[in-house]
């Protein structure tokens, strides 16, 4: 649900992808909702699974939920976010959950400053994965 905030402007680039150790067959209705409130359409996005290879290609790490499934690099750095889980859950709940990933992200952003410009060799330089486990957001 929530990897589609995204910084750009002079100088800047940001990659942030979502995607679980154990996703639903189906993103959240109640996702899809809120997400559209913000401007954001993800009602044809899929779960994804994490896969070892996007947390290779991390500077940053979210997890939500994870735990021990979550694969762990050396060099990377990990953060651990404990937000209530939006699976199953309504609008009005979902809303608050959003805004807090939200306002988290953003925050880490201007932790991280400026991006560098990634060489078309590799994946962007400030690629964010998050792996909720058993969440239903893509």
């Amino acid at each position: 649900m929530f990897g589609r905030i995204r910084r750009t402007g002079p100088g800047r680039s940001c990659q942030v992808r979502s995607a679980g150790s154990a996703p639903a067959d189906a993103v959240n209705a109640a996702d899809v909702e809120a997400m559209a409130e913000a401007g954001t359409d993800i009602s044809a996005e899929m779960p994804k699974v994490l896969t070892v290879e996007a947390v290779q290609a991390s500077d940053v790490v979210i997890t939500m939920g994870c735990g021990d499934t979550c694969p762990v690099f050396p060099g990377k750095r990990y953060l651990g976010w404990e937000l209530p889980d939006p699976a199953g859950q309504g609008v009005d709940a979902v809303r608050p959950i959003r805004d807090e990933i939200e306002k988290r992200i953003r925050g880490l952003l201007d932790e991280i400053g400026p991006a560098e410009q990634p060489d078309s060799s590799r994946q962007d330089a400030r690629d964010v994965p998050h792996g909720p486990a058993g969440r239903s957001s893509p």
